[in-house]
């Protein structure tokens, strides 16, 4: 049978944003309260979709990555909810397990609705889902790409973290291409979601008025520019990007008609500080270039307005 997406009756379709859950060999305790978590919000919102953005699990030292990976998914699995996972750097931090083979186990899932990777394109677990409309018709798409891990060139020349590569960038062109051709020549409305955030995540705070907060020193951003961002304004189909990576940053802002938006951390790991984790909810309408978006925290609370930011001008960036 054939996975496919559909909007609803009501001509809504709702995704939840899980971020950096980060399963591991040694955090059982915290990994209960955080499926119990996973799975109120999931009852509440009832989503049509679950993604992960990755850093679904911390797979270095451990014995057992494939039961990690399972542990990660069994919330929406159970619930029977369909799901996709983004890799994040974290997931392939073992020689017990490959990002490839971790994508194979992802596909085995029931409920997993993400695809086999195309030939030729760099990066593992690229793929593009659409959601169909009333008619069966494609109405929206959401585009799945491998931010990949760690760089492979000198780090004091182009910083720690890995891009997206110009084969991945070339393949979202030529998905785009051929959807907008099935669609009469006019984009479909279309989500992206990768763990590592662009360079321009950078910009817009310091450039734009934004929503939510950052509590990170810096933005782990890779300090090269590829030219993914250009490729989603030139195409027009890409009304938001949603990432994870910074576990204390959850602001988005718009630049160039594309809002460029954090997820809430599921877990939060490394902060040193009281912080609510989460997730992030987003809402398509059927017919519009839209989307609403909102957090779920871990107290049942929902933030629809985040706090404003003003923007602070460049800082210098070591």
């Amino acid at each position: 049978m054939k996975k496919q997406l559909r909007f609803r009756a009501d001509g809504t379709f709702k995704i939840v944003q899980f971020t950096d859950v980060e399963f591991s060999d040694s955090q059982a305790d915290d990994e209960i309260k955080m499926k119990a978590m996973m799975q109120r919000i999931l009852q509440s919102e009832k989503p049509d979709l679950v993604v992960y953005t990755g850093d679904v699990i911390a797979s270095g030292g451990s014995s057992d990555v494939a039961q990690l990976f399972r542990n990660a998914v069994e919330v929406p699995e159970q619930m029977e909810i369909p799901w996709a996972v983004v890799f994040g750097n974290h997931d392939s931090e073992t020689v017990n397990m490959t990002r490839e083979q971790l994508h194979a186990l992802q596909l085995t899932h029931r409920f997993c609705y993400a695809k086999p990777d195309p030939p030729l394109v760099d990066g593992v677990g690229n793929y593009v889902i659409t959601i169909q409309d009333k008619h069966n018709d494609p109405a929206a798409a959401l585009y799945f790409l491998d931010s990949g891990s760690y760089s492979p060139l000198e780090y004091s020349r182009l910083g720690f973290y890995d891009w997206i590569r110009r084969s991945q960038i070339q393949w979202y062109v030529d998905q785009s291409y051929r959807l907008t051709d099935q669609n009469g020549g006019q984009p479909l409305p279309a989500l992206a979601f990768f763990h590592i955030p662009l360079p321009e995540y950078n910009d817009i705070w310091d450039f734009s008025l934004c929503y939510g907060q950052k509590l990170e020193n810096s933005c782990c951003t890779p300090w090269i520019n590829t030219g993914f961002f250009a490729a989603m304004v030139e195409m027009g189909d890409v009304m938001g990007t949603f990432v994870g990576h910074d576990h204390g940053n959850d602001f988005w802002g718009t630049l160039h008609g594309i809002r460029l938006c954090y997820g809430r951390t599921t877990r939060n790991a490394y902060l040193n500080r009281p912080f609510l984790t989460g997730a992030r909810v987003i809402e398509l309408t059927e017919g519009v270039r839209d989307f609403q978006t909102w957090l779920h925290l871990e107290d049942g609370s929902i933030v629809n307005a985040q706090p404003e930011h003003l923007p602070e001008g460049r800082k210098l960036r070591v």
